[in-house]
């Protein structure tokens, strides 16, 4: 999967010969899983239509401030292309081809375009493709730009030696579409804040065997642990997910799913994983107690009662808190009572660097909630609550203070 897929894109193209590419590399990138939405000068409708670009993306095409519409009643009425919003939607913009006209005034301030409206409105990376002549190319006006979009923090994706279009052979065609595509993923992959870092994460419930049939369970999904490895991936890390049994599934290819059943499972899983791990995120409802005998034949129902006598299963965290060296290791607390003191006991007890909080009385929390209502304790004791928030918006929560603090 590629380090694109969800990723909101902002295409600007402008009007140079090298637009007509602008159909394949919106192809490329929707293929690459990003989502697109295109933002063109009046000019590069000269060379590639939006009803090309538009049916590509899946998304309308933007090329002027105002539209005009008929209402209900056939009056018309202009209705206003928002920049900002365009510019704040994208995880990143990309101008591609970017001419020399365009350039020069995303250098010095010029606005007389949605794309430059845009382009100023920005708050994400913009990438830029040059498209032009040799004699353009190697102007010193053109270098000049160049410099003065890097100190701003733009990022040029170089132009190709070649033929051009006046038949002169130099540098300043614009990147092949699999270039761009390639330059973008591989720097923003150098970029990520958990770049070469490996996470061992556990999620999901374990199921004891009574006998064939039965089991000891727990109602985790396997939420929480899911959108924490998602959301590692995201960022770089390498992930290695242990799960207990869940019907979800991974849509990022960069995490290694092991698939477990019971706390003994778990525990030999993750202690094979432990050593080689930057961090460690046990999100996992491990059973405290499995049955201490497995009938190797369902169990009949001839009484009234039936005593399953319980044994105590290992304690996984508490195992990779006593053997930790390197490793930034979370724990999760769920509780139903005293949770503050609960959690604090269990941070000290197991050596960890950070738990994680959440109680079945707060409305929104819990397993198999699509939310949940966390408070972060560091080694410290320092607290750091959050409001109900979407299992994914925690995970970047928690994520967010492991990166600032791994360091520390």
């Amino acid at each position: 999967m590629s380090v694109l897929n969800r990723k909101n894109i902002l295409l600007g193209i402008t009007g140079g010969i090298a637009a007509y590419k602008a159909a394949f590399l919106v192809r490329l990138l929707v293929k690459k899983g990003a989502n697109v939405k295109v933002v063109m000068t009046s000019s590069a409708k000269d060379f590639v239509t939006p009803l090309t670009l538009a049916t590509l993306s899946k998304n309308e095409v933007f090329s002027s401030f105002t539209i005009e519409d008929t209402d209900s009643e056939g009056n018309r009425e202009a209705q206003w292309n928002n920049h900002v919003e365009l510019a704040l939607w994208a995880d990143l913009m990309l101008i591609a081809p970017a001419t020399a006209n365009t350039l020069s005034k995303m250098a010095n301030g010029g606005c007389d375009n949605l794309l430059l409206a845009c382009y100023l409105s920005a708050k994400c990376p913009v990438y830029y493709a040059p498209a032009m002549d040799l004699d353009m190319y190697q102007h010193p006006t053109t270098n000049q730009t160049f410099e003065k979009l890097e100190s701003f923090g733009n990022i040029q994706i170089p132009a190709a030696f070649g033929e051009l279009a006046s038949g002169l052979v130099g540098q300043g065609r614009m990147a092949e579409p699999e270039k761009i595509v390639s330059f973008l993923e591989n720097d923003i992959l150098g970029k990520l804040p958990l770049r070469a870092k490996k996470i061992l994460i556990t999620a999901g419930p374990t199921y004891e065997a009574i006998d064939p049939v039965r089991f000891i369970g727990n109602h985790s999904s396997g939420k929480m642990g899911y959108s924490i490895a998602e959301t590692a991936a995201e960022l770089g890390a390498e992930v290695v997910l242990i799960s207990g049994p869940s019907s979800l599934k991974l849509e990022n290819d960069f995490v290694k799913l092991i698939r477990i059943t019971s706390a003994e499972e778990m525990y030999q899983a993750a202690h094979k994983y432990f050593d080689a791990s930057d961090i460690a995120i046990l999100s996992a409802a491990v059973a405290d107690y499995r049955p201490a005998e497995v009938s190797s034949e369902k169990i009949k129902k001839k009484t009234d009662n039936l005593t399953i006598e319980l044994t105590k299963t290992k304690d996984i965290l508490a195992s990779l808190g006593a053997i930790k060296k390197k490793q930034f290791l979370v724990g999760f607390a769920l509780e139903t009572q005293n949770e503050e003191e609960n959690a604090k006991s269990k941070l000290k007890k197991k050596n960890l660097d950070l738990i994680v909080l959440n109680s079945l009385r707060d409305k929104g929390a819990g397993f198999k909630s699509d939310t949940n209502k966390v408070t972060l304790i560091a080694k410290d004791n320092k607290m750091l609550p959050f409001p109900v928030k979407p299992k994914i918006e925690v995970a970047k929560d928690i994520l967010e203070y492991i990166i600032e603090n791994i360091h520390a």
